[in-house]
């Protein structure tokens, strides 16, 4: 996987982050201090699922090995349209006035990951440890700064498209699960 693959998957992965930390901001003025202390939280949840997703898929390689391209594609496909219908029926998001708790920025951190386990798990069947490392560092590092740039439009009151996020971030992982597919059936 290429730095710029990694990256749109990165960016493809966080939009969730990003809504929620630019919510989380918008409606309770979180401060900078505890801003940056979700972000890191969100960062490390991004990135430490999607490497428990690769360890499984690791794992299963072996057993699934003729068609871990089509499995990649379908989780990457699954995951992706989920994003875009989600997108599709998106809300007004209702939070608290009140900052977020450590505990409470875990819970989110960990809501907003559960589509990377997924994705981890077609990482894992399609490449190798040391290169499913620093894909997931790339995650986990977006996905902070992504965050903290979701903490400052909240900050200053400016509203996150949930919707173009979703249905954006959803056609990448769609595309990126079609490239790996097509790789392997026109080799």
């Amino acid at each position: 996987m290429s730095l710029i693959e990694a990256l749109l998957l990165a960016l493809a992965l966080c939009v969730d982050s990003l809504v929620v930390s630019a919510t989380t901001a918008f409606c309770s003025r979180i401060g900078w201090g505890r801003g940056g202390i979700m972000a890191i939280i969100f960062g490390l949840f991004q990135g430490l699922m999607p490497l428990l997703g690769a360890i499984a898929g690791d794992m299963a390689h072996g057993m699934i090995e003729a068609i871990d391209h089509w499995v990649a594609f379908g989780l990457l496909a699954l995951v992706g349209g989920k994003m875009i219908a989600d997108g599709l029926k998106a809300g007004e998001e209702s939070a608290s006035p009140e900052p977020p708790s450590v505990g409470t920025m875990c819970l989110l951190g960990l809501a907003t990951s559960i589509d990377a386990f997924a994705v981890g798990i077609g990482l894992g069947l399609q490449h190798p440890m040391p290169t499913v490392i620093w894909i997931v560092a790339v995650i986990g590092g977006v996905t902070a700064a992504v965050a903290m740039l979701g903490v400052a439009l909240g900050r200053r009151q400016v509203p996150v498209p949930r919707r173009t996020a979703n249905v954006v971030a959803g056609g990448v992982l769609i595309a990126l699960g079609l490239k790996i597919l097509l790789e392997h059936l026109l080799v």
